[in-house]
């Protein structure tokens, strides 16, 4: 997904889970990709955004 001229994706961290478990870190292409995954597992949760370097 681009915002603008940047490329995006979004990223959500699960600390409920060590750093390195597979669970951890979920990244996301779109912002309605985030959204499907949140209702159905996590429907308080948050996502943040971060632009990729390339």
């Amino acid at each position: 997904m681009t915002d603008g001229s940047r490329k995006m994706v979004w990223i959500y961290v699960d600390t409920n889970h060590y750093v390195g478990h597979p669970d951890h870190l979920k990244v996301f292409a779109d912002p309605e990709l985030a959204d499907e995954w949140f209702k159905e597992n996590d429907p308080e949760g948050v996502v943040f955004g971060y632009e990729v370097i390339e």
